[in-house]
């Protein structure tokens, strides 16, 4: 058969039914093959909307995602969508068109040495050569993207090669790949030194992230932690790998968390970090960072390990496998759980003097928490929600509870604006039974806008709750407290009428300016047949605390 039909085969046999991407020279001979091939494709507007698509896709199904583009300018297209899956650790595959291989270096038209461009920000890539290494490399990126840590993989075909005959053999066993064997059985003597280090700790925390998510790992997560009354707080990308509210939840911690949670990390004599690395918007100033803490450590990513705090007791692992092996080994110490007493008077006085919490006196003015309250009633708490970057993702972070994994998309790591309407594209395609509402600002939102034509030309029905602001809120913010309130750049100046551009794009278009209108709003949008975007005017000056300032540690919140 010909190679670009051996690219759906291949694909087929991976399980593969979605495919997000855009057509151009360089891999038209793939989307010959698509004309028969059994598989639904979602033609995006801009090849951003692709890569986007194709993670939201994976974070909601745990599937990979499976992006398109053609050479140059939509493979470098791509980028920011294959650095984004990288940082967030989302399997997925990008497969590129590449110019023929007599033109390779010629500086040929739409050229781009993408492999190059892309090497810091995959876990690997494959550049073809020769035809019969096309379905080989399909199936190791498929391998490599979703096993271990996950993360994106590229394949780039040139046009001539994909269009040579080669003969296709489905795979009939795990790719051979010298060199790639990650670990995934914790060190049983590591595992019960921890085990035996939770049962003596006085100030435990359990520090859980997105990796707990990556390795379907949440039951186990709940086991373990309830297997006493540990104290337990997330990441932002670890939301819902642990049921909120729960009398054990603490809220999230890092830069924009609770005081609770911060104030616990930093008197913690013993920190339990599970698939989470340790980042600086959750560690503040890293010198100063639970200075009274042990760390037990685990990841199924070595490097991970050490990388920004120490770990005293290191276990390197798949979180699935290890947590259940901590869970017996510490449940077999038969621990006494009233040590923990202390700790809890402290923290439920912390949770006491600082809940959540902000002025709301205006009778119909709508505050940004009064929104993400609104939502989480109007949704049940049982929606996907695919956020943008900014004041709303945190906002939403801190009032939405989520109580399942797989529930809540953002772009953690790289902070991607625009992300969100993609994502939730994608998501809806791989979770067509699901409630899934893009939360936007207004900021976001434009950046990628384009995609509504995706959403109405595919009959997507995603929603979009876009709290409108007219600024760059997070900037704003950062300006006003951090640059003497020289705001520069941030105002969006004049704004789309959003329900009427929703409505050119064949979307149903709301709008609502009046807290007491709210409900009803959401209501309505959730209900409204296909694609619906509901335009929230909230409060323009309001800014996310409580916070902890860039550089500063935990103790030093403010707001």
């Amino acid at each position: 058969m010909r190679a670009a039909d051996a690219v759906f085969e291949a694909l087929k046999a991976e399980g593969v039914n979605h495919v997000f991407g855009i057509p151009g020279g360089a891999n038209l001979p793939v989307y010959d093959a698509l004309h028969d091939a059994e598989l639904d494709h979602i033609q995006v507007r801009h090849e951003q909307g692709a890569g986007h698509a194709a993670e939201g896709y994976a974070k909601a199904t745990g599937k990979v995602g499976v992006a398109f583009a053609t050479s140059g300018p939509g493979a470098t297209n791509l980028v920011t969508p294959i650095a984004d899956a990288m940082m967030d650790s989302v399997p997925t595959v990008f497969i590129t068109g590449q110019v023929r291989t007599d033109l390779i270096g010629t500086d040929g038209f739409q050229e781009a040495d993408v492999t190059g461009i892309t090497m810091p920000i995959v876990k690997h890539s494959f550049l073809v050569t020769d035809p019969r290494q096309i379905p080989e490399y399909i199936h190791a990126a498929f391998h490599i993207a979703s096993t271990g840590r996950p993360g994106p993989v590229l394949v780039d075909i040139p046009q001539d090669l994909v269009r040579a005959d080669v003969d296709y053999e489905p795979p009939t066993g795990t790719p051979d790949l010298p060199g790639y064997k990650p670990p995934l059985e914790g060190n049983i003597k590591q595992i019960r030194l921890a085990a035996k280090a939770l049962a003596n700790a006085r100030r435990p925390v359990i520090y859980g992230g997105g990796g707990i998510i990556h390795a379907n790992a949440s039951e186990e997560f709940r086991e373990f932690c309830t297997a006493d009354n540990f104290p337990v707080t997330l990441t932002l990308m670890g939301l819902g790998a642990f049921p909120a509210p729960h009398e054990q939840w603490l809220g999230m911690l890092g830069m924009h968390g609770t005081r609770t949670a911060n104030y616990a990390m930093d008197e913690a004599d013993l920190i339990v970090a599970v698939g989470a690395r340790f980042d600086d918007r959750i560690t503040g100033k890293l010198s100063e960072f639970a200075p009274r803490a042990k760390f037990v450590h685990i990841d199924v990513d070595p490097a991970e390990i050490g990388k920004n705090v120490p770990a005293h007791i290191p276990i390197v692992g798949d979180a699935k496998d290890v947590l259940a092996k901590l869970n017996r080994e510490y449940r077999a110490l038969k621990a006494d759980s009233s040590r923990l007493d202390d700790w809890w008077k402290r923290i439920r006085e912390w949770q006491t003097t600082y809940p959540l919490r902000y002025e709301d006196t205006n009778d119909s003015e709508i505050k940004p928490q009064f929104m993400i309250e609104a939502m989480y009633e109007a949704t049940g708490g049982d929606a996907i929600i695919a956020s943008d970057v900014g004041q709303h993702q945190m906002w939403a972070a801190q009032y939405y509870h989520f109580s399942k994994p797989r529930r809540w998309l953002n772009s953690g790591g790289l902070g991607t604006m625009g992300f969100g309407l993609p994502a939730a594209i994608g998501a809806k395609v791989g979770c067509p039974d699901e409630t899934v509402v893009a939360l936007c600002g207004d900021g976001s939102l434009i950046m990628t806008a384009q995609e509504m034509a995706t959403a109405a030309h595919h009959d997507i029905p995603v929603k979009i709750f876009l709290m409108n602001n007219g600024h760059f809120g997070m900037v704003r913010q950062w300006q006003e407290l951090f640059w003497d309130g020289r705001y520069t750049a941030v105002e969006m100046g004049p704004s789309p009428n959003w329900p009427k551009l929703a409505e050119a794009f064949g979307w149903k278009g709301f709008q609502c300016t009046d807290k007491t209108e709210l409900r009803d709003a959401m209501a309505a949008t959730l209900e409204a047949d296909g694609p619906a975007l509901l335009d929230v005017h909230v409060t323009k000056d309001e800014n996310c605390f409580p916070m902890i300032p860039a550089g500063n540690a935990a103790r030093d919140m403010v707001g």
